[in-house]
């Protein structure tokens, strides 16, 4: 995973150094960017020593004083678009006010309004200027949007002082760090296999049947898995989406394909997911070459495809077996009903026709229901804070 580390003009610059050997230490991937008043303190050969990268010190033009170009221009929409989170570490109170007030004048702070990952500021000044109003009214404000903070430590400073203002531990950034990101270690040692997005069947050579799902649960699913160091076997229909890195990637299309695929691949997996949109039906007998539009009537035969999750259902042995059911009405009816017959362990059912909830959407709004009775609503999450809560409840279930 990669994250920006940036570096501000405080005395604990130089603690940046071993914080970005403890965020390594985490397999994260590490670039330092660096304001002007950080350099006074500690040099970018250091963190470019360090990380075997680049260190960004400017908006415009190269560092050493070339002219800009268009690439240099936007490098900092670029980098916000690759990151998985941006840490600022020590953070000043002129950052903080910087961030507060949307102030974008150097390459740091148009970094962080150019991007949509996780932001972590963790703050080091005198004790006077952190608790000054001004400081703690922008705190609010970043709190307020969700920026997580990482409070400094209290202790002697470097002005002679002694209050709050150190900047907090390596070791309590780097686990805020991997909270934001849902790094554990929870599921090492463990294969879990995932099926997402759609699958299609063919009518003919250039038609199919298909559904609207987009495999962003499914993929949410495999990344927040890796994060949390599973072997992931990621079985997927046709989508358009990036594989998470790590993630062991099968690609089918038909449900035939697919329940072959994990068949093959889901032996030696304690958990099985099934996220993926089936298609229920496909043609009896598809068409070898394209069909031609005509002025009578089509009539389309179809028989159902293989029950993927009523088989693995049968077959479980101790296997932790989660299903999927994205329904229209009675929501609680119907997902019970499929508990019972797949004989799954969890069903995560949703009501598509809720806003946040339906395809193709970066939020869900689900309901786990357990085989004991036990019913869980959650409320609007990411489709990634989803995954982890149904992990977590997997987890739960094999300690049993």
């Amino acid at each position: 995973m990669k994250i920006v580390l940036g570096v501000t003009g405080g005395v604990a610059a130089y603690k940046a150094a071993e914080l970005v050997r403890r965020l390594q230490q985490e397999k994260l991937d590490v670039q330092v960017v660096m304001t002007r008043s950080a350099q006074q303190f500690i040099t970018p050969l250091t963190f470019a020593a360090l990380t075997g990268k680049k260190v960004i010190t400017e908006m415009f033009g190269a560092d050493d004083g070339s002219p800009a170009n268009v690439e240099s221009a936007i490098e900092h929409v670029a980098v916000a678009q690759r990151i998985d989170l941006l840490l600022i570490a020590p953070a000043t109170a002129d950052i903080l006010a910087h961030l507060a007030h949307g102030i974008a004048d150097d390459f740091l702070t148009t970094l962080y309004l150019a991007t949509k990952a996780p932001v972590i500021v963790a703050p080091a000044m005198n004790v006077n200027m952190w608790e000054h109003p001004a400081t703690e009214e922008n705190l609010k404000r970043l709190r307020a949007r969700g920026i997580h903070i990482v409070d400094p430590a209290e202790g002697y400073l470097a002005c002679g002082m002694i209050g709050a203002g150190r900047l907090a531990a390596t070791e309590a950034i780097v686990e805020k760090v991997c909270a934001v990101l849902g790094l554990r270690h929870d599921l090492d040692d463990q294969t879990v296999l995932i099926t997402a997005g759609p699958t299609r069947e063919d009518i003919d050579p250039v038609r199919f049947l298909t559904n609207r799902s987009s495999g962003k649960m499914g993929y949410a699913l495999a990344e927040a898995a890796v994060r949390r160091g599973a072997h992931v076997i990621l079985v997927s229909g046709p989508t358009d989406l990036a594989v998470p890195e790590g993630a062991d990637w099968v690609p089918v299309h038909t449900t035939e394909q697919m329940r072959d695929a994990v068949r093959e691949r889901g032996s030696d997996a304690k958990v099985i997911i099934m996220a993926a949109a089936v298609s229920d039906y496909r043609p009896t007998a598809p068409h070898t070459q394209k069909v031609k539009r005509g002025d009578t009537r089509l009539v389309l035969e179809l028989e159902p495809t293989p029950d993927i999750l009523a088989e693995l259902g049968r077959q479980k042995g101790s296997r932790i077996l989660v299903g999927f059911a994205a329904e229209t009405e009675r929501l609680r009816d119907h997902a019970r009903d499929k508990l019972a017959r797949k004989r799954a362990d969890i069903i995560v059912a949703n009501d598509v026709t809720q806003q946040g909830a339906g395809f193709d959407t970066d939020t869900n709004i689900v309901t786990l229901f357990f085989r004991n009775g036990r019913e869980i609503p959650l409320p609007k999450l990411s489709k990634f804070e989803v995954a982890n809560r149904i992990l977590d409840h997997v987890l739960e279930m094999q300690k049993l």
